[in-house]
C-alpha cells in the first residue's frame, strides 16, 4: 500500500474551500494518511505555496506527530504543544505557531502543498521551531513522504 495523504475537504489538484482561507473562517483542513513506511515512529507536515510573490511562504508545520496518529481533524489549535503525545507546531511564515490558510494577493491560482513526511525517530526540536530548523532536523530521518495539492485564487476586489 502506497503512502498516501488526503483530505475530506478537497481533492489532489482541487480549490481549497473558502473556509480553510483568509478569506473565510481560516481554519485548517481535515487530513487523513495511510500507508506509511514500515519503521515510521514520527510524522512531520509542511504546508507552503511556492507561487508566493516574494518566494516559497510556509503556511503550516507541524512535527513529532506519533506513529500511530493517521488524521488530524478540521481546525487544528494554532498552539505550539499539541494534545497529541508530543506533536508540535512550529512557526510559520505569518510569525505564529499554527495554520494560516492561503490568502495569495488577487490573480491566478496559487498552489499549496500539503506535504507529509514519515521519518524514523521524533525530531529533536522545541515547540515553535521554523520550516527552516524542521527540515535540518529530517536530513538522514525521512522514510518517506506523501502529498496533497490544493489551489486558491482571490477575486480582484
Amino acid at each position: 500500500m502506497a503512502f498516501s495523504l488526503t483530505s475530506g475537504a478537497f481533492k489532489d489538484g482541487t480549490a481549497i474551500p473558502v473556509k480553510h482561507t483568509c478569506d473565510g473562517a481560516d481554519v485548517s483542513p481535515p487530513l487523513a494518511w495511510s500507508g506509511p513506511p514500515e519503521g515510521t515512529r514520527s510524522f512531520a507536515l509542511i504546508v507552503d505555496d511556492p507561487d508566493a510573490p516574494a518566494g516559497t511562504w510556509v503556511h503550516w508545520v507541524l512535527y513529532n506527530v506519533p506513529a500511530a496518529v493517521s488524521e488530524l481533524p478540521e481546525n487544528v489549535a494554532k498552539v505550539e504543544s499539541l494534545d497529541l503525545d508530543g506533536a508540535r507546531q512550529g512557526r510559520n511564515d505569518f510569525r505564529r505557531p499554527g495554520y494560516g490558510g492561503p490568502c495569495p494577493p488577487a490573480g491566478p491560482a496559487h498552489r499549496y502543498f500539503f506535504k507529509l513526511y514519515a521519518l524514523d525517530a521524533p525530531l529533536k526540536l522545541k515547540a515553535g521551531a521554523q520550516n527552516k530548523d524542521i527540515e535540518a532536523a529530517m536530513q538522514g530521518h525521512v522514510l518517506g513522504s506523501a502529498q496533497l495539492i490544493g489551489t486558491y485564487a482571490r477575486q480582484k476586489r
